[in-house]
């Protein structure tokens, strides 16, 4: 497994300058960084850092975020994904992460399901030939996101199935599907639509071994079956950044 630290929150506590993070995450072995918002970084600092370490840049979230279910949102979400774009072409990142944002009342499942796939099919007309891909990410609502309508990765990857382009994949993140009660295999079959991967254990959402997931197993599954991507580590780290690394040996 090729393993993505996310920066935002692991070597945070180790180092407060957030360049310095991609340097911490070299000298640990780690094969890449990730983090979310560009917006309110040095981007000419994290340039330099990349740079100098080596290191990959495996993803950025699409900002600002716009919730996709709603329709009177996406000429905004159309420029963020422009923007975003730039900043990943800039940065060299191969994904940009989209959320689908929160469930809109008054409106039926099917009728925000329909915004989405709308909506993620335009965006893929303006990624087209970039090289990037538009990775959706189910997020969980029992824990960390209530009120948010993408839950489940099984519709997830009924969307992308309907977006039909390359240029628009999904986000399988290990705890928020633990956390609906999924099992790994709501993937089998469709791994090719997964483009990127997140790890934290649960409950808690600290590093793997600190809670009471199968995380082990469900890594080995994706190894198995031939995922070649990143696994971003996104978890709050209980313990020192490198201490807690240690899961990977």
């Amino acid at each position: 497994m090729r393993y993505s630290a996310c920066i935002e929150w692991l070597f945070a506590a180790e180092s407060p300058d957030f360049a310095g993070r991609i340097h911490a995450a070299k000298a640990a072995g780690l094969d890449a960084v990730e983090f979310w918002r560009y917006s309110n970084k040095d981007v000419a600092a994290i340039e330099t850092a990349l740079r100098a370490t080596g290191l990959p840049l495996s993803s950025i979230l699409c900002e600002p975020i716009v919730p996709l279910t709603d329709v009177s949102a996406h000429p905004r979400f159309l420029e963020s994904v422009r923007r975003s774009l730039a900043m990943a072409q800039r940065l060299g990142a191969p994904v940009i992460i989209a959320q689908a944002g929160d469930d809109q009342a008054g409106l039926s499942r099917a009728e925000q399901h329909a915004a989405i796939v709308k909506v993620l099919k335009e965006a893929a007309g303006l990624m087209a030939g970039s090289g990037v891909v538009l990775a959706l990410e189910p997020l969980n609502d029992r824990v960390d996101h209530p009120g948010y309508y993408l839950t489940s990765t099984e519709e997830g990857l009924d969307i992308i199935d309907e977006v039909s382009r390359p240029e628009v994949r999904l986000l399988y993140d290990i705890y928020h599907a633990a956390v609906m009660g999924e099992t790994i295999e709501v993937l089998e079959g469709r791994l090719d639509r997964v483009v990127h991967v997140h790890l934290a254990d649960a409950p808690g959402r600290g590093e793997p071994g600190s809670g009471a997931m199968d995380w082990s197993d469900r890594l080995d599954w994706l190894d198995q079956r031939g995922y070649a991507g990143f696994v971003g580590l996104e978890y709050k780290p209980t313990i020192g950044t490198v201490e807690g690394l240690q899961f990977r040996f």
